[in-house]
């Protein structure tokens, strides 16, 4: 007979067998469903470690969008690695203006709020990503760029879009440190 794995099958099994299954804590069923248990947690939390890889990939590449779908890049058909490189500064600075408001507001001897604390490390972990190669669409191929303009914003049809890391000299780094 072949071992059920997820805890849904595993508890409707048992739930089949009698009128009430009471479980002994050392006995097979019971480890059965530890096991079970534990794999469902630890793939929901695969599921959501990769979930926000997504929705941080996605967010970048929106804004790359929008900064090249700008009034004043609408015409230039693509960018050199030193344009891309300022536009990885600016997506890095981003909540600049409120991390700064933070900072002001809070009191001497107080500690910092979760927000500022959440902040200021998305903050560092850009920068450090940046030093070794951040990434980015390749705003250097017309294809890419074209494609690019034209995204509508699903996770799909990201998979098309040629990604590059750019470094904070402005030079493209061959793989890079995530």
């Amino acid at each position: 007979m072949p071992v059920t794995k997820s805890l849904s099958k595993l508890q409707k099994n048992l739930s089949k067998k009698g009128k009430s299954v009471a479980v002994h804590p050392k006995g097979r069923k019971f480890e059965r469903l530890v096991r079970a248990t534990m794999r469902e947690d630890k793939i929901a939390i695969k599921k959501k470690l990769h979930n926000d890889k997504k929705i941080h990939e996605l967010t970048r590449v929106k804004f790359m969008q929008d900064v090249v779908n700008s009034n004043t890049f609408k015409d230039q058909p693509i960018f050199d690695h030193a344009h891309t490189r300022e536009f990885i500064q600016s997506f890095i600075e981003r909540d600049d203006v409120e991390l700064e408001e933070l900072r002001s507001k809070r009191r001497s001897n107080r500690p910092p709020s979760n927000r500022q604390v959440q902040l200021q490390q998305r903050r560092e972990q850009e920068l450090k990503e940046f030093r070794g190669g951040f990434l980015c669409p390749d705003l250097s191929d017309a294809k890419n760029m074209e494609f690019l303009r034209n995204w509508n914003g699903t996770f799909g049809l990201l998979n098309t879009l040629r990604l590059i890391r750019i470094d904070d000299k402005g030079e493209q780094v061959l793989g890079g440190n995530e």
